[in-house]
């Protein structure tokens, strides 16, 4: 109980030196798995990730005016190097948007930045990416097409959605903003005004590092949680929304015109240095509902459960006139990364939860914070911390 007690305000105390809010291990909840130095997407070499967070305004929605509570996330698969990667992408339930995701199926390539916003924002976010493609030189050729991956989530219970906040100069933001090391994570770029399982959600991310025979694969994970109903909320087996039932729930002073329980989106990104090709990152994301639903997801009809996975491994594989030669981890030897997928998914949804604070949004409507107290008390009682 001491040295639990003891390495939890460690945890707390490296957290506020770094200038990060608590993170799920912080507070005491327990995970499987080993996670790399930032437990964070960032921890697959080359991978870069910025934010453009819009908050304005408060009280009655006027629209146009807000008030604004959204933005714009960027994920960078090999930095700003434009060199496409291997990826794939699956859909549990199909209630949202991934654009250029039929070019990704013919192809096998990601050749484009990842964008998430929200639902009215993606046709701006990216007209946004080719604008910068052509503001950095991202193509050295004269003529050159390319079809960018913007995903989003609804954030309309919170923001000003039919006001049209995100501009162009929000997704370069993100774009130029973009970078390795710690992230930060709930109430952050497009996650902004997102919420979850009876709660406020958001962006979340975190990582696992395996060992197949003689070498180490990291794979890392970033979430745009805004899914599920509170009744099926879990941690660690515990069913903390039945346990939370009376316990800050939404406050929607003007009520949404249709909304039931659990609908909402979720888009995860999952990234690895393992040397996958296309048909075996569709098996992972084909993993990735089993950690949404450890949390409580059940890819309800409302629901755009949309993910994609990239490898930067054989980093000479694309190639436009040249044979080339890859690398391919063998199927027998996967279930390592199906396993640390599952757990990098489900601490990545809560990390989102914990980092989230209360927000009110248009028409005063609200969204609680997760109770860290509260939530460390049930596991308590449920014998899974001391």
């Amino acid at each position: 109980m001491k040295y639990l007690n003891s390495l939890c305000l460690l945890l707390l105390i490296q957290s506020s030196v770094l200038g990060q809010k608590p993170r799920a291990r912080d507070i005491g909840i327990p995970f499987n798995g080993t996670t790399g130095k930032f437990n964070a997407i960032t921890d697959v070499k080359g991978v870069e990730v910025g934010y453009s967070t819009i908050i304005s305004g408060q009280g009655k929605n006027v629209r146009g005016k807000g008030p604004v509570r959204t933005g714009v996330t960027a994920i960078l698969p090999r930095g700003k190097n434009n060199n496409p990667v291997f990826a794939n992408w699956y859909s549990l339930n199909g209630n949202g948007e991934m654009t250029g995701t039929t070019w990704i199926t013919e192809s096998g390539f990601l050749e484009t930045p990842i964008m998430i916003t929200n639902t009215n924002s993606v046709g701006v976010v990216r007209d946004a990416v080719l604008k910068w493609f052509v503001k950095t030189g991202w193509y050295k050729e004269d003529f050159w097409y390319t079809y960018p991956v913007v995903a989003e989530t609804y954030d309309g219970f919170l923001n000003d959605i039919y006001g049209f906040h995100v501009k162009e100069i929000n997704a370069i933001e993100a774009l130029d903003s973009a970078k390795t090391g710690f992230l930060k994570e709930g109430n952050v770029g497009g996650g902004t005004g997102m919420m979850c399982l009876g709660f406020k959600g958001g962006t979340g991310t975190s990582s696992r590092v395996v060992k197949i025979k003689d070498s180490t694969y990291t794979v890392g994970v970033l979430v745009q949680s805004n899914f599920g109903g509170k009744n099926n909320f879990t941690i660690a087996g515990v069913p903390i929304g039945k346990e939370l039932k009376d316990t800050l729930n939404y406050e929607f002073n003007a009520a949404p015109s249709y909304r039931q329980d659990g609908d909402g989106s979720i888009i995860v990104i999952v990234a690895t240095d393992a040397p996958l090709l296309p048909h075996q990152l569709k098996r992972i994301t084909a993993r990735v509902p089993i950690g949404i639903g450890i949390v409580g997801g059940r890819g309800e009809n409302g629901s755009g459960d949309i993910f994609i996975a990239f490898s930067t491994a054989n980093q000479s594989a694309f190639q436009r006139e040249n044979f080339t030669k890859i690398d391919e981890l063998p199927n027998d030897l996967i279930n390592p990364l199906f396993n640390a997928t599952v757990q990098a998914v489900e601490e990545a949804i809560i990390n989102a939860m914990v980092a989230a604070e209360t927000m009110e949004g248009i028409n005063d409507n609200k969204a609680y914070g997760l109770p860290h107290k509260l939530v460390i008390d049930l596991l308590r009682k449920y014998n899974r911390v001391k």
